[in-house]
């Protein structure tokens, strides 16, 4: 008899083990990184191929683990409570009870998760190949199972779906880049590129473009000898061309088209065809969004287009520079002007311009600002205003309290912004 109930302790402790196997797969492959197993997929690991295909399927991949998990912890069960009750009589079904209890909870579960979650990627490699054939042989019993758990679902209106058991990748990478986090500006720069880079697409070229008031133009009109002496004083290389009126668009200069064409020779100069020297110009609609402008730049191997309205009139330009701007940050040369926008102050608020885009701002000081309904931090304040404010006038919204320091007709030029402290007395991001 003591032989028998040796082996029969030995079967508990060997189903215990494959237990705590279930379980620490189960943690392992859920919790491993799947940007890292494409990574190593790539570099050839058959390991990580593997992860992958359990990915996948991760409704098959949780309804086989948890089958055999649970058959094995039933079984352990079923065996302890069998040789306790032949010990203590009825009572044994108690000590059963609590006993397993207590060893599935500490080494069957608690104990493997734990070290899976410490060691989520390395355990995943290591387990794949024996989880796989697995999960393949109980593939028709979970398959059985998830189809029974759909229509329980669909009783209720449910829906279970893969989509719904995937996370959305993009919030999921979002919550990765925030989480990338440290005192080394050099932290700060990578999130805040990658961040960007994110929100290519939900950005249009309005809010990025130079404004057709702000934009230098060269009217075809002019003498040879203007232009090339406007162009040469200008601080960009390229700079559209108009005829009779500016919203009439006609080409782009550009600097060294003209250059290469008049080699400063004065009676080349003043027989230069300027409209024939000129590009033809580029239009493109003001909805457009950045990612599909900065492929379109690509394929068209140009740096420069002209944006216009729904109805066709000039709104401003919008070139490569600006939106490489938007991910990495302004891109400052030495031809560059220096303009005025954002002055910190001792107090701790800060004198901004009301041109200042809004996303400028969230971009350096890590502000959340929301930017759907206004592009600069003056229209903001008129949209949440609602109405056309007086300087010395304060509002307090999202956080920061904005006081009115400089109107002209009726447009915000200046502001002082000032972010409010919060609730547990720490500022406000």
């Amino acid at each position: 008899m003591t032989v028998e109930w040796l082996m029969i302790g030995g079967l508990i402790v060997a189903l215990l083990v494959i237990s705590a196997f279930f379980s620490g797969s189960e943690t392992a492959l859920t919790a491993s990184s799947e940007p890292r197993m494409h990574e190593l997929a790539r570099q050839g690991s058959r390991r990580a191929r593997l992860v992958l295909g359990l990915h996948d399927r991760k409704d098959r991949l949780i309804g086989a683990i948890l089958l055999g998990n649970n058959l094995v912890n039933i079984f352990a069960s079923a065996l302890a409570t069998s040789v306790l009750l032949n010990i203590f009589g009825e009572a044994g079904v108690v000590y059963a009870t609590l006993g397993m209890t207590m060893l599935i909870l500490i080494f069957a579960e608690v104990l493997p998760k734990t070290y899976a979650l410490g060691h989520s990627d390395n355990a995943a490699l290591m387990v794949a190949p024996v989880i796989k054939p697995i999960v393949s042989v109980l593939a028709p019993v979970t398959a059985t199972i998830n189809k029974i758990v759909d229509l329980t679902l669909l009783a209720f209106g449910k829906r279970a779906t893969n989509e719904f058991l995937r996370a959305h990748r993009e919030e999921e990478l979002r919550g990765a880049i925030n989480l990338h986090k440290g005192s080394d500006p050099e932290i700060r720069q990578e999130r805040e590129m990658l961040r960007s880079i994110l929100d290519l697409d939900d950005v249009e070229v309005y809010e990025v473009m130079t404004h057709r008031r702000n934009v230098e133009m060269i009217d075809l009109a002019d003498s040879n000898a203007t232009i090339l002496k406007r162009v040469v004083n200008s601080a960009y290389t390229r700079l559209p061309l108009y005829q009779d009126e500016p919203d009439n668009i006609v080409g782009v200069l550009h600097a060294k088209a003209l250059l290469r064409e008049t080699h400063g020779d004065a009676s080349r100069i003043a027989a230069a065809k300027i409209a024939e020297i000129a590009a033809d110009p580029w239009f493109i609609p003001e909805t457009t969004s950045l990612l599909d402008q900065l492929q379109a730049f690509r394929e068209r191997r140009e740096h420069f287009a002209v944006v216009v309205d729904e109805y066709g009139a000039f709104m401003g330009v919008v070139t490569l520079e600006d939106i490489l701007e938007e991910i990495v940050g302004n891109i400052d040369d030495e031809h560059d002007i220096a303009m005025p926008g954002v002055r910190p102050q001792a107090t701790g608020s800060f004198i901004v311009n009301g041109s200042v885009s809004i996303r400028d701002l969230n971009r350096e000081f890590e502000w959340l600002l929301p930017d759907d309904e206004a592009t600069t931090i003056a229209g903001l304040v008129l949209h949440e205003a609602r109405m056309i404010p007086e300087p010395g006038q304060v509002f307090v919204f999202y956080g920061f309290r904005f006081e009115i320091l400089r109107r002209q007709r009726n447009q915000i030029t200046l502001l002082r912004v000032t972010p409010q402290p919060a609730e547990d007395g720490q500022p406000a991001p």
